[in-house]
């Protein structure tokens, strides 16, 4: 366990799921139940599982606080705990996991100074595997496997409403037109029609890895703007994205709320005006993109 502790060093924030129950005073009522408590939004387990190679399910067997000397960079209130666990399934990963794991994570302390108990409790972990050949690891067996937990939030307590909410992110993410990761605005260009009322924005988007996505509104007289996004450098063709969906994470959680200053390449002052308005109006359909982690 000591040379695990060495070698991984990486914060885990478990978001412990809350419930609440309560009973109906006279026995011929029937119990009133109050759902238990959100404990990740869409855009939560977007932002986990996208930069996991490997997520699975698993039952705690095992936590161990680690000394606070040892535990370096845990934010106040809060702990670093050895675990092990049993491999329930795996979601997706093209690793070789086996039946038993190792790893490290921070939980928060209560008012008291007491950690949520995961022992024999069932939790989604986001994670890779540490190298066989990592600095203090220990020889690879075909009974244990040591994981590093790919982000701080990178542990959540199971219940089938978060598998069943996870499981289209895991499949989007894995399938061959995935959308790719926007990081911003490239440009926007607004062209006036010749009707009064008609025009057209473009909107580009950057994107990582070599991806291209572009968002085009179109308005026409006595119509309703349209608009869609095409994952392409053509703006043509696209479709506004249904909430919760990849497409809709991609833009309503990473792009910013006004276009930022310098990309409105419209030419005329009204055509300028027009493409910041058709942008807040795409902003304004797409929704605001709710975390409770953070």
């Amino acid at each position: 366990m000591h040379k695990l502790l060495q070698s991984v060093a990486l914060p885990v924030l478990l978001v412990a799921a809350g419930t609440c129950s309560g009973s109906a005073s006279h026995a011929a009522q029937p119990s009133a139940i109050t759902p238990p408590a959100p404990t990740a939004t869409y855009a939560d387990l977007a932002d986990l599982a996208d930069s996991a190679p490997l997520v699975l399910r698993a039952q705690v067997r095992k936590q161990v606080r680690v000394e606070p000397e040892r535990a370096i960079g845990v934010k106040p209130g809060w702990a670093r705990f050895y675990f092990e666990a049993k491999t329930a399934s795996l979601l997706i990963g093209n690793s070789i996991v086996g039946e038993s794991l190792r790893y490290l994570g921070d939980l928060p302390l209560d008012a008291r100074g007491k950690p949520p108990v995961l022992t024999k409790k069932q939790v989604l972990l986001f994670a890779s595997m540490v190298p066989a050949n990592a600095p203090g690891t220990k020889a690879p067996d075909n009974r244990a496997s040591e994981l590093r937990l790919v982000r701080p939030d990178a542990q959540l307590l199971w219940d089938p409403a978060i598998e069943t909410k996870l499981r289209p992110i895991l499949a989007e993410l894995l399938a061959g037109d995935s959308p790719p990761r926007i990081t911003g605005v490239r440009e926007a260009i607004n062209v006036a029609g010749e009707l009064a009322g008609q025009s057209e924005t473009q909107i580009f988007l950057a994107a990582r890895d070599s991806g291209a996505a572009a968002i085009q509104v179109t308005r026409r007289p006595g119509a309703a703007p349209a608009w869609g996004v095409s994952f392409s450098e053509a703006a043509e063709g696209g479709t506004a994205p249904p909430r919760e969906t990849l497409r809709w994470y991609r833009l309503a959680c990473f792009l910013p709320p006004a276009l930022p200053r310098g990309t409105n390449l419209s030419e005329s002052p009204g055509e300028k005006a027009q493409a910041d308005t058709d942008y807040r109006l795409v902003m304004g359909e797409l929704g605001p993109c709710p975390r409770l982690r953070r």
